[in-house]
């Protein structure tokens, strides 16, 4: 079976890169490893995680909007709910827009914005998220998953089987 290793990168379209660079360096600590005029490439030291910007000559511009069809949003990982909290006060001093955090089924998430309106999002999972992430490496079914969402979430929550092709 052929598969992918993980997630190489994650390009964005900007209106401007300076804004959008300074932004991703000054707020989120990434760090530009380089520059090519009509793009940036960064990367996050602690995780190695690789964002690209890019300018477009022919872009239509326009707010970002989740609405599209597209990218709905870009989520990061946190290490715990504390953090998202410290978040909180980071974004504060920065002027960042962003939202409470809601605690929901599978975690904590902080949703806030880039310079261009891009939707981000930082996750703190919670334990029965990690429970299903471990479960799913060590060999659990698509079945597995289902039931194991529908004891700990409720059946409404459960994914369904697709339909026959």
């Amino acid at each position: 079976m052929i598969t992918f290793a993980g997630i190489s990168h994650l390009a964005l379209t900007v209106t401007d890169l300076d804004v959008s660079e300074r932004f991703y360096t000054e707020v989120l600590d990434f760090v530009t490893v380089l520059d090519v005029g009509h793009g940036r490439v960064l990367m996050h030291p602690g995780t190695g995680f690789t964002l690209g910007l890019a300018r477009h000559e022919e872009a239509y511009g326009g707010p970002f909007t989740e609405l599209r069809t597209g990218l709905d949003h870009l989520g990061l990982t946190a290490s715990s709910r504390e953090e998202l909290e410290e978040w909180v006060r980071r974004f504060d001093e920065w002027g960042v827009t962003y939202t409470p955090i809601r605690d929901m089924e599978m975690g904590s998430h902080l949703n806030f914005r880039d310079p261009d309106g891009i939707a981000l999002e930082l996750d703190c999972p919670n334990e029965l998220a990690e429970t299903a992430r471990a479960a799913l490496a060590s060999g659990a079914t698509a079945e597995d998953i289902a039931a194991f969402v529908a004891e700990h979430l409720g059946p409404e929550l459960a994914p369904r089987p697709l339909p026959v092709r």
